[in-house]
Order: C-alpha cells, then sequence, then structure tokens
C-alpha cells in the first residue's frame, strides 16, 4: 500500500478510553480523517493476558491496514506495553506504529528533573513496570511511584465519573502514602482524562495531570509534519468501529464528541 497524506489516521483500544485520544488528536488535526476501533467484544484490556492482548492488536491492526491508515495509534497503555514491539515488527513500513507511552516519556526528558511522578494505572500497565523501566533509562534523577488502580477503568465504563462515588474511589487511591511528594501524576491509562478534573482535585490542583491523551496528538502532530503526511485534502468522513455493539457505547461518544456517532459492527473472529 502506498501511503498518502489524504490516508487516515487509525486509532484502537480496548473500549471508550481510546476515544480520549481520539478526541485529542481530531481537536489538533482536524483535517485527518480518523478510523477508530473499539474491542468492546474483549474490553477490559488490563486484566487480560500478554498473549492475548497481543492477538487482539495483531487482528484490529489488519483491520485498520485494510482500512488505508498511514499510522496506527495504539490508544490503550495495557496494549502500548503487551503489543507495541510486536505490532512494529508485524506492520514494518506499511504504516508508523505510535503507542501511547514512548510519547509521554518524550515530554518527561524534556521537563522533568530529580523529581518524584507517580503513575496510575491497570494491574498489567504498572505490573509491567515499563513505565519504571523507561524513566529510569533517561538518568534524570526521577523517581517513579506506580500505584494501579483497577476500579476506575470499570467505574468509567459504567458511567461513574465526576459524581460522588467517583470522588471517593479517587480519593481513596489517591491518598496513597507514596504520593505525598510527587510533582506531577502520570495518567497511565486512556480512560482516566474522564476524571482529570477529580483526580487534580484530589491534590487540591497543586500538582501537574500528564494526560497521555494530549500528549499523543501533539507527537502525532510533529511526525506527520516531520514526514509531510498531514492531509491537504479534502476530509473524508471518521468510521468508528466496535466488535461488540453496546448502546452505552454509543451514548459515550457524545462525551467526547458532542455528537453522536454512528459505530459500525466489524466481528474480529466468526
Amino acid at each position: 500500500m502506498t501511503v498518502t497524506k489524504s490516508n487516515p489516521i487509525g486509532i484502537f483500544d480496548s473500549g471508550i478510553g481510546g476515544l480520549t485520544v481520539a478526541s485529542a488528536i481530531r481537536s489538533l488535526l482536524p483535517q485527518e480523517p480518523l478510523i477508530y476501533f473499539g474491542d468492546t467484544a474483549h474490553l477490559p484490556y488490563g486484566d487480560k493476558s500478554e498473549a492475548a492482548v497481543q492477538a487482539y492488536s495483531v487482528k484490529i491492526a489488519d483491520v485498520l491496514l485494510e482500512k488505508g491508515a498511514k499510522v496506527i495509534v495504539i490508544a490503550c497503555n495495557s496494549a502500548s506495553s503487551a503489543a507495541y514491539e510486536l505490532l512494529k515488527e508485524y506492520v514494518g513500513s506499511r504504516a508508523k506504529i505510535v503507542n501511547v507511552i514512548d510519547p509521554m516519556i518524550e515530554y518527561i526528558k524534556a521537563r522533568y528533573n530529580d523529581c518524584e511522578i507517580g503513575l496510575i494505572g491497570t494491574k498489567r500497565t504498572i505490573h509491567s513496570d515499563i513505565y519504571s523501566k523507561k524513566v529510569k533509562e533517561l538518568d534524570q534523577g526521577i523517581t517513579l511511584k506506580s500505584l494501579a488502580t483497577p476500579l476506575l477503568v470499570p467505574m468509567i465504563e459504567e458511567g461513574f465519573f465526576n459524581n460522588r462515588i467517583s470522588s471517593e474511589i479517587i480519593n481513596k487511591y489517591l491518598n496513597d502514602i507514596s504520593f505525598q511528594n510527587i510533582q506531577s501524576l502520570i495518567l497511565g491509562c486512556t480512560h482516566y482524562p474522564l476524571v482529570k478534573t477529580q483526580i487534580a482535585s484530589a491534590f487540591n490542583n497543586s500538582v501537574e495531570i500528564l494526560d497521555s491523551s494530549e500528549i499523543t496528538a501533539l507527537y502525532l502532530k510533529e511526525y506527520l509534519t516531520s514526514k509531510d503526511l498531514l492531509n491537504t485534502e479534502s476530509k473524508s468522513e471518521d468510521h468508528f468501529f466496535v466488535s461488540d455493539y453496546t448502546d452505552s457505547f454509543e451514548a459515550s461518544t457524545k462525551l467526547f464528541f458532542k455528537e453522536r456517532v454512528h459505530l459500525e459492527k466489524y466481528v474480529l473472529w466468526e
């Protein structure tokens, strides 16, 4: 496949979390057509085995390549940690693979030295230790304080956010003693921007909240610009695919795009 400027950006995640990335990309790059795949039949990825996440990711990459994606964004920290290297090798030169971890590490590298930074994410992301390894490799005197917050994804998926229930759960997690002296907090899951205001409030707005959806969108813009791949033609239609249709997922798209998005069902395995 010959990659052209007008080819779409492919984005995938297990559920609604990746829509935070899609929304950030649409806001920053409104001229770019998007192909989004929500693997709702297998959510959440955070409690799946590495082999399972890799299998889902390869299958979805095939779908996005079939749709002509010039870039594939892994809009999920669990899939980024489990499948990024495999997808890079599998996809090869057919499309650029972008994860949501490396742009965050580049952001930290440019702005932080000799401090403590917090990280919250799913059990899979935290236990993979991928952020800790990459921060340590920076050799900039940064201590990473990591905490698994497994209740946040199902809470958000079920619509319990920006209310009393979510505040109590968030405060319970973030009162962890290891976060007492952090300068900033990495949202290590693409669902978490939906509760970013509440997370900031838990720290009395005194800690910088690092949102991987916004940082990934900035990284993507820089990449497309450097490769002369920014779309300069009329924009084709965005498409949103799910592996299992649910009314709640379609309703959730309003939170991100201020309009109901038509979802197309695409079964990965018959």
